[in-house]
């Protein structure tokens, strides 16, 4: 098994040549294909890639290339343990907290699988006791409410995932505890919340792998002052998601600790005590089990060789054609569902934390781009914000749109002849179809080149076995490009310099921080 850089692939030179002969979208995109083109994803979801710029030509060079770089090779060395993550030569093992895929992974004699699932049992009964009324914060009390304090992978993939599944159990008659979370180190966040929630009553979670997050450990002590203020003891409204290694780890000052290792990155955490402590509580620890047996099946099916019968290596491959060869450095997350209103800020972490590398698995520079800029939000919302540039802008963004058949709330009222679910999905079906075919208008003001790309994901109702399913989509896509791009998908240096000078200005003395445009920038901000 090798890893050489894209550009350096017998593939790289066919790409290029099909790159420059321009795939018509209008002429290619026939109902024939539409309903042909599509590939199931896991959890009950499909992937549908008919309106991409993508014919047979370019699929047989993008299945060479696949071959040629090993991807499905690559990813079992992955699941078995193999060091993948070169940057701090760990293991990258977030696929086993979803179930065992190859064999053992043992490190130092310890059995990771087993450690997994330990906790997974552990954290799944803490949950159904406090959910129970076994739990309590003090005699006559129950917890009613869940706040999550974490910050980057411990907020935004657990944040998006409790959003996602609280109209779903609201109609499965789930009875949930409240979920929020705070993690902005600017005091109005934690402040803002503690003002709303029953603090009597709340239990709040603290997620920081190391112990040492600044912004979460400030927002740990900003919340705990205000349970003393209100008379409580913070003991008995404070749980801990840390490493066993951590200051955290067996402190009295918890109600329980719960642990994940080194081999979870953040931004892959949410199916690690990170997403699972808060998703039990909230929604029962049956909920979080389906949720992590959706995304057991997309990792399953991201087994798969051939590119048309992977729904996540296709879209990986057709996103690496669309940057590397067709030159477009941007794509959009359109999700047609209100309760993924949050789903894209985590895929702008997942992605861009992951592929935003400029040199290889050795630490030297590429030739080619790597990741794309990711943004987007939920339609129909988005059809009245940027949807105009990416309509008629002088730039084409590919498009990956996820929508549903159903609602998962089944509440809806009938208007001019149709609910407002119906409307939804004609709004999604109209915006891929204008999106590709455009529209001739003599008028320029008017005119819709069309000819711009997208793809859907679609299923019948967004369940936590199809968000599970979702999720692991997009970690397995990520996952592949980076081992296309050659790059390692797993550490993320990009975020520490900034730490460490933020720490540096925090302790200068009246000396300074030895760094004079730090400082003229901290005095600026009245540091």
């Amino acid at each position: 098994m090798k890893f050489i850089d894209l550009d350096k692939t017998v593939s790289y030179t066919g790409l290029l040549e099909l790159a420059g002969k321009k795939i018509d979208l209008k002429t290619l995109l026939t109902p024939e294909r539409v309903e042909k083109c599509s590939v199931p994803a896991g959890g009950g979801l499909a992937y549908n890639w008919a309106a991409k710029w993508v014919d047979e030509n370019v699929l047989e060079a993008l299945e060479k290339l696949s071959g040629e770089m090993e991807l499905i090779a690559k990813y079992r060395a992955l699941l078995s343990g193999e060091v993948m993550n070169t940057g701090e030569g760990r293991m990258v093992l977030h696929h086993l907290l979803r179930g065992q895929l190859e064999k053992d992974v043992i490190h130092q004699g310890k059995n990771i699988g087993e450690f997994y699932r330990k906790e997974l049992a552990r954290f799944a009964a803490f949950a159904d006791k406090v959910r129970s009324g076994e739990i309590v914060p003090a005699p006559g009390k129950r917890y009613t409410a869940v706040c999550q304090i974490g910050i980057g992978g411990s907020d935004l993939g657990p944040r998006a995932l409790a959003l996602a599944l609280e109209n779903w159990a609201a109609v499965e008659g789930k009875k949930t505890l409240r979920a929020e979370f705070i993690s902005n180190v600017d005091p109005d966040d934690a402040s803002r919340l503690a003002s709303l929630l029953p603090l009597s009553e709340t239990l709040f979670i603290l997620v920081s792998k190391s112990g040492t997050t600044q912004e979460t450990l400030t927002n740990e002590l900003f919340i705990k002052d205000k349970l003393a203020r209100a008379g409580l003891d913070p003991a008995k409204h404070m749980a801990a998601v840390t490493s066993e290694t951590s200051p955290l780890a067996n402190n009295p000052g918890y109600l329980d600790s719960f642990y994940f290792d080194d081999f979870i990155g953040g931004r892959y955490s949410s199916s690690s005590g990170v997403g699972g402590v808060i998703l039990s509580l909230a929604f029962g620890s049956d909920v979080f089990k389906e949720f992590l047996a959706g995304a057991h099946e997309a990792d399953k099916l991201a087994l798969e060789p051939s590119i048309v019968k992977n729904a996540a290596l296709l879209d990986a491959l057709i996103g690496v054609w669309e940057r590397n060869f067709l030159n477009l450095p941007y794509t959009a997350i359109l999700p047609y569902s209100q309760a993924l209103s949050r789903f894209p800020a985590h895929l702008q972490q997942l992605d861009m934390e992951s592929n935003g590398k400029r040199v290889n698995r050795d630490g030297k520079p590429v030739a080619y781009s790597t990741g794309p800029v990711v943004f987007g939000e939920p339609g129909t919302n988005g059809q009245h914000s940027f949807y105009q540039l990416l309509h008629q802008g002088t730039d084409c963004v590919p498009l990956q749109f996820v929508g549903f058949l159903e609602s998962q709330r089944g509440d809806d009222i009938s208007v001019d002849g149709s609910g407002s679910q119906t409307k939804l999905k004609a709004n999604l079906a109209a915006q891929i179809t204008a999106f590709a075919l455009g529209k001739e208008d003599a008028n320029g003001n008017k005119h819709f080149p069309g000819g711009r790309p997208s793809s859907l994901l679609y299923g019948k109702r967004l369940t936590p076995q199809t968000l599970g399913a979702l999720l692991a989509h997009f970690e397995n896509k990520v996952m592949f490009q980076g081992f296309i791009w050659n790059v390692n998908s797993f550490d993320q240096e990009g975020v520490q310099l900034g730490k460490v000078l933020a720490r540096k200005i925090l302790k200068k003395q009246s000396s300074g921080s030895g760094d004079p445009v730090l400082d003229a920038y901290g005095s600026l901000l009245g540091i």
